[in-house]
């Protein structure tokens, strides 16, 4: 065997970085420096090797006096998945200049994993020009790396022309599409992927399984998720970690925390996902205690808690008012595990303390965190003036709002809220000025509802559902029925005064997003069902109260997840006890 053999043997055995030096040391008193395979095995390592060393990696590839394709792939590569990826597209350049190598299909799915990484969306275009100019766009690695460059660059549109032009789609093609939807928050399209892909035969496995929960958890498709984990039990896909954890979380997000805890008892291995995914799954139902009997279950299992697990607790002691508990954990979280309470654990914190009436301690909270000009603090605190009525530390946060740049059209309309709740006309008026002379534009409401297996979406006053003259009439059925009992619209001095309420940022009282949604609900489920809706905002103080009488009225649990919490409506109340 010829000394070139037996290095190129003992590279590929080589395990750490230490090895390689002293093979590379062999090579070098042995005069191979120069020998294309070795040179390109040595890069290889150092780029690639979880063992290896990039900077290293540079220092052998710079060495090579004309380096292949397989050599520029290797530390194109590397750097692709470092710290420092544009360093990945500078090489990909480089390997341009050069007379000797081309780009193959490697080179091309690694610089585009670069390209999504740095957020370069013109260097994503020009790689899809060279990639057709090469003939690399019927490659299937190639176009399904394409798809998730332009995702991560916001492409969405583009992205999925690519792969609705892709002339071969493998299972890795259908679950990238499918986890690019998901991950950008397109969750409506993430299903609908899914139903082309059952067209196509191509079957799933566990990463499909993923992506459409999480998306199914998202928009509330309880329906469609039930039908994955019928397909997971069938298909075994149900015993992967991974799995169980986003069927919980599924569960969890449509409202289902015994179904959620059902998957969790069956599980026969848990990690601390799985446990975060119960423990925040109660905290936003409002069930702290619930929370914090998983929180010492977990520690009993001996599974090491994290950031997530002390929100999910936090969050929880917020909606259930546990004041205590909660200071405990916000100091457990450093004094026991060593953890630093980051911005989001304040933001709990200071939303436990408003919300219990504690506003001057939620005042100096925000004054103890490590950034006092996060606007989501500050809005937090002005959340709960509003619901304390606290004109004082209301306006303390607004101007800090405002001298941060950060003020929009919730912020003014929650300030007009303060006015309107101590009848402050002045204050009310000067908010409405505020927001005419600023132009600030409100964002728009809107209400997701699962019938069957198709998932709806109403705006405020829709007009858009083909059903909608059937929707509008059995809303105002709906609306006589829960005023039989008693429920009277709730006209507030911002409506008054001619703006818009803040929670939910819409126009008219009785034709929000959500009270469409209720009324298709009810006119097209059986009766004794519940009915489970998703909205974007808060839930109105108006829209609130109608509830409670809608499913007094018409016996039904209506389960409502806004951007805050879950509300249990059922027999006329609420589970969150009008505390939100």
């Amino acid at each position: 065997m010829s000394k070139s053999d037996t290095i190129l043997k003992l590279l590929q055995g080589c395990n750490s970085l230490q090895r390689l030096q002293k093979i590379h040391a062999h090579v070098i008193t042995n005069g191979l420096q120069h020998h294309p395979a070795i040179s390109t095995k040595l890069v290889h390592f150092c780029a690639v090797s979880v063992s290896g060393s990039l900077s290293y990696a540079q220092l052998l590839f710079h060495h090579i006096d004309n380096p292949q394709t397989q050599a520029w792939n290797s530390i194109i590569r590397g750097f692709a998945n470092s710290p420092s990826p544009l360093q990945s597209i500078l090489y990909y350049n480089d390997m341009f200049s050069s007379s000797v190598s081309r780009p193959d299909n490697f080179t091309f799915s690694f610089v585009l994993k670069a390209c999504e990484r740095v957020k370069a969306e013109n260097k994503c275009r020009e790689v899809h020009g060279t990639i057709i100019r090469c003939g690399y766009e019927r490659d299937v690695v190639v176009c399904t790396n394409l798809v998730r460059s332009y995702v991560g660059n916001g492409f969405i549109g583009v992205a999925k022309k690519v792969f609705d032009d892709m002339s071969e789609r493998d299972l890795v093609s259908w679950n990238s599409m499918i986890s690019c939807y998901s991950q950008a928050g397109f969750h409506y399209e993430a299903l609908k992927v899914y139903d082309e892909m059952k067209n196509e035969n191509v079957g799933l496995d566990g990463f499909t399984l993923v992506g459409l929960l999480s998306s199914c958890a998202h928009v509330g498709a309880l329906n469609v998720g039930v039908n994955l984990h019928r397909i997971a039990c069938e298909e075994g896909f149900v015993k992967n970690v991974y799995v169980g954890n986003a069927l919980i979380d599924m569960y969890a997000k449509c409202g289902c925390l015994d179904d959620a805890f059902c998957v969790f008892d069956s599980m026969q291995k848990q990690d601390v996902f799985t446990w975060n995914s119960m423990i925040v799954g109660y905290g936003v139902h409002g069930h702290g205690d619930g929370a914090i009997s998983f929180f010492r279950q977990m520690l009993m299992a001996g599974v090491q808690p994290n950031s997530i697990t002390f929100l999910g607790l936090l969050c929880g002691c917020s909606h259930q008012g546990l004041v205590e508990e909660g200071v405990e954990y916000f100091h457990m979280m450093n004094t026991k595990f060593n953890m630093k309470p980051g911005i989001k654990h304040y933001g709990c914190m200071v939303d436990l303390f408003g919300r219990a009436g504690k506003l001057e301690k939620a005042l100096d909270m925000i004054g103890t965190s490590p950034s006092q000009d996060d606007p989501v603090l500050w809005r937090t605190l002005l959340g709960s003036c509003k619901i304390h009525k606290n004109v004082k530390i209301g306006e303390i946060a607004m101007r800090n709002l405002v001298q941060l740049g950060a003020s929009n059209a919730g912020d003014y309309i929650l300030l007009a809220a303060i006015y309107a709740g101590v009848k402050d006309t002045d204050g009310i008026a000067k908010m409405r000025k505020l927001i005419k002379s600023q132009g600030i534009k409100t964002s728009p409401g809107w209400s997701w509802i699962e019938v069957g297996d198709q998932i709806h979406k109403f705006v405020v006053d829709d007009k858009s559902h083909p059903d909608f003259f059937e929707i509008y009439h059995k809303l105002r059925e709906v609306i006589n029925q829960a005023a039989l009992l008693g429920y009277v619209p709730e006209e507030s001095l911002i409506s008054v005064a001619g703006l818009i309420t803040e929670e939910c940022l819409e126009t008219s009282t009785s034709y929000h997003s959500e009270k469409l949604a209720i009324a298709f609900g009810l006119a097209r489920t059986p009766k004794g069902t519940s009915i489970r809706i998703v909205k974007n905002l808060r839930v109105c103080k108006d829209c609130h109260s109608f509830t409670k009488y809608v499913s007094k009225a018409f016996n039904r649990e209506i389960i409502v997840r806004d951007r805050v919490r879950f509300h249990h409506f059922k027999g006329g109340v609420c589970s969150c006890k009008d505390y939100w």
